[in-house]
């Protein structure tokens, strides 16, 4: 979405590196892209002026000129300032003393508020909640459908008593009020704690559609009003969140459709146009596709810095935990990392969603926009497909696998020889790598592990004392003589409960696999 903007406000903050001082000259052009920047990702006209005043004000201010890095404090200006217009703080849902919390969505048609209604409904009953859909759009054509399949989808119950009109040809005969009315009786008597009722829209903004709004809200008195909008719309997001703002008086914005490759500008203008929060984003097709929006994290997006918070939330939320475990023992005790392990790491992967949206929320990050763009979602199908292909023993032991299995295994997955030869290469380097880890040589930052801990313990050993050693037989003799008998005569009970004369049996400890072999057993 914010790619566009994103790359020109990267090759600004470039011109700015290695600037030991900023002049105003410099500043005023670097005010001058932002401002260029953000009028051609269709950010309103008012916000525009108002976050490069700021941004100039601050930069020519003693933050900059006194730090000992002023490139990168305008960057921390602008990211601050970035936060700002986003909206600030993470906003969460204002939940009702006494339940059931109504939440009501509003916008216009093709917002995409009933597949939201959806994905909200699925988001909250992963958090513990009990949410009712209730189907008020009466008048756009099988809209009462789609929600009840949105529902089953996500698990989660739809009251529905009018199907509503399954063309444009209908006339709508139900009455929305009525049934939202009696969507929250039915909640109460369900126990449902959380109501989410939508509503109907229109392709323009006109007064049938927000005196229905009005006194759906008046009816139910919701605790959150969300209103959706499209974040392509461009420049008219501003005109239509100030309309339904003087018409429904909403709480909360969600922004719908955050993956599509418009400019974005909607984002950064209807919070700082309307005074009223993002709450939400709605980021893919699919039901798990949407999130909570962060100001702070969408700013460092947008700024290139990427999104660690949401990539580790994202893999605590979908990462197996007892997969985890169990790579970790095998890791520990030094066994083979095999394809059958490489394909449940994959399959642990696919689990957190779009490898492009991974890729881009990780800063630093050495691959390219344009690279990232070009990366096919289709490859990791292609690599499990190939490792599906092979027998179980060649999965343990790739080694095995010559000419003609190869020529096997290509023609079982649909690709060509080249790209299982390509495949088990890098599967090579990436077992070569975990077997030096394991073994100690390549753990930074780990204390007592690799070579130089082996160096250091050697270094200890010198300074013990060595066993006296007799060029006189007959001494030798003595001395094993006296050790002997100095043995026979120690007390019994020795380590581990065991007489000083009985052999010990390392498996009555129950150690851990392959640790005998420090036992010298």
């Amino acid at each position: 979405m914010f790619n566009s903007l994103s790359d020109r406000l990267t090759a600004t903050f470039k011109n700015l590196r290695g600037k030991g001082r900023l002049s105003e000259a410099d500043i005023d052009g670097t005010a001058r892209e932002i401002r260029r920047a953000l009028l051609d990702a269709d950010v309103a006209v008012p916000v525009v002026r108002a976050f490069v005043a700021q941004v100039k004000e601050r930069a020519l201010g003693l933050e900059v000129s006194e730090s000992l890095n002023p490139g990168q404090q305008v960057v921390k200006i602008v990211n601050e300032e970035l936060v700002g217009i986003l909206g600030g703080e993470t906003r969460r849902l204002n939940l009702a003393k006494n339940p059931p919390t109504v939440i009501m969505l509003a916008g216009l048609q093709g917002a995409g508020k009933t597949t939201l209604a959806g994905k909200l409904a699925k988001h909250l009953k992963a958090e513990g909640h009990t949410p009712l859909l209730v189907a008020c759009d009466l008048q756009r054509p099988n809209a009462v459908k789609q929600l009840q399949i949105n529902g089953e989808r996500a698990g989660v119950p739809v009251y529905a008593p009018h199907p509503g009109v399954s063309s444009e040809f209908d006339t709508a005969t139900g009455d929305p009020v009525s049934v939202a009315r009696d969507g929250i009786a039915e909640a109460k008597a369900k126990l449902h704690d959380i109501v989410i009722v939508d509503t109907a829209g229109r392709l323009g903004v006109d007064t049938e559609m927000m005196n229905q709004a009005a006194n759906i809200r008046a009816a139910i008195n919701p605790d959150e009003v969300l209103f959706v909008i499209d974040a392509m719309i461009g420049q008219d997001a501003v005109n239509t969140a100030l309309a339904f703002q003087e018409g429904v008086n909403f709480t909360g914005v969600v922004l719908s459709k955050l993956d599509g490759d418009a400019r974005g500008g909607a984002a950064l203008s209807v919070a700082s146009i309307t005074g009223k929060p993002v709450m939400f984003a709605s980021t893919g097709e699919n039901l798990d596709d949407f999130e909570i929006f962060h100001p702070d994290r969408m700013a460092s997006r947008i700024l290139d810095m990427g999104d660690v918070m949401t990539l580790i939330e994202q893999a605590e939320k979908n990462w197996d935990k007892g997969e985890a475990e169990r790579m970790a023992k095998k890791f520990a005790d030094q066994e083979d990392f095999t394809l059958d392990d490489f394909l449940a790491q994959m399959a642990q992967i696919k689990k957190m969603g779009s490898m492009k949206k991974l890729l881009g929320m990780m800063p630093g990050s050495q691959i390219s926009r344009q690279q990232l763009e070009q990366f096919d979602e289709r490859q990791i199908d292609r690599v499990e497909a190939i490792v599906r292909s092979m027998t179980q023993h060649e999965r343990v032991a790739p080694k095995i696998i010559n000419g003609s299995r190869r020529a096997r295994i290509a023609k079982g997955s649909g690709v060509a020889v080249s790209e299982v030869n390509q495949m088990l290469e890098r599967f090579t380097e990436a077992q070569k790598m975990m077997k030096k880890m394991a073994a100690g040589g390549g753990m930074p930052g780990m204390p007592g592990s690799g070579k130089g801990a082996a160096r250091k313990a050697k270094a200890k050993g010198k300074g013990k004392k060595q066993p006296q050693k007799f060029g006189n037989p007959a001494k030798a003799a003595q001395a094993e003589l006296e050790a002997k008998n100095k043995k026979a005569a120690a007390p019994a009970g020795a380590a581990f409960g065991k007489g000083a004369q009985e052999d010990f049996d390392p498996s009555s400890l129950n150690l851990p696999a392959g640790f005998e072999k420090y036992l010298g057993k």
